[in-house]
């Protein structure tokens, strides 16, 4: 039984709603655990451009899989993890959930989509039929062997079905044993306020940046995963990389003495320390 997973639980389980920021590399981990935050997601989305590709379903479990376990490994909090469709019906799906588990993943969600799948923010999305749904989510609560690993259902049916159906899916999804709920593709406050009211009494997930998360937690959610941290990263590297390619500098931008911060926080000093023990 894995300690990360057994703290999710009490988490998920207590009074207070999880912020986790969007993660897709060790370093980013390694910060967001120094400045507190009390679990990390692994973004999908993330995770395929920090290697060349759209959110499309285009890379595959194991290059997912070796991404949880680089991340489970350089952070001790709980780590939350798209594992997009379940790479298949649900025999592939219990084999994901297992893969995901023995990477060290605390949590992972599966989703509705047809494959291959895309970015919920994306238009053109399709979904399979519920029943087809419920059967993988009862595969992944069977697959997983320690019964702390939370499960959770995604849903993409707002966009292509709407409100009516992804209530009907939401709590179809809880009944097969699920054990979070996230409706992803919300965009407005009024989807915001639909998802609470219509699903209220379901333990939630919200994924995006429409209000603080304290005004998030006061909806019922359980637990945020904050897309604002993905989108901060891309932009500032972004501008940066644009004024050094136009000036021919960066203005402000640190020098060196910010390299002790960095191999600091990944922990260079404990491994020097460590190989001192075996000089002659």
């Amino acid at each position: 039984m894995s300690e990360t997973r057994s703290r999710l639980r009490q988490m998920l389980n207590g009074p207070e709603m999880i912020v986790a920021p969007f993660v897709y590399d060790c370093l980013q981990a390694k910060l967001a655990r120094r400045e507190g935050f009390k679990a990390v997601y692994m973004t999908g989305f993330g995770t395929a451009a920090a290697r060349g590709f759209p959110d499309l379903g285009l890379l595959t479990m194991h290059e997912m899989i070796d991404n949880v376990r680089a991340l489970a490994r350089a952070v001790d909090i709980p780590l939350i993890c798209d594992a997009d469709t379940g790479y298949g019906e649900v025999i592939n799906v219990q084999r994901t959930v297992r893969e995901y588990e023995d990477a060290g993943a605390a949590a992972l969600h599966i989703e509705d989509q047809a494959w291959p799948k895309r970015c919920g923010f994306l238009e053109g999305k399709q979904v399979i039929a519920s029943e087809q749904m419920q059967a993988k989510v009862r595969a992944a609560v069977d697959a997983r062997r320690d019964p702390e690993l939370v499960i959770i259902a995604r849903t993409d049916a707002l966009a292509p079905l709407g409100w009516e159906e992804v209530t009907r899916r939401a709590r179809a999804y809880r009944d097969a044993g699920a054990d979070l709920i996230f409706v992803d593709g919300i965009k407005t406050l009024d989807d915001l306020r639909n998802c609470a009211r219509l699903l209220a009494g379901l333990p939630l997930l919200y994924n995006g940046q429409l209000l603080h998360p304290r005004e998030i937690a006061g909806y019922g959610f359980k637990l945020m995963i904050h897309i604002a941290s993905l989108f901060s990263i891309y932009q500032r590297t972004r501008d940066a990389i644009v004024e050094l390619a136009h000036t021919g500098m960066i203005a402000g931008a640190p020098g060196f003495e910010l390299l002790p911060e960095i191999t600091e926080l990944l922990g260079a000093p404990d491994i020097i320390a460590a190989g001192r023990k075996y000089e002659t």
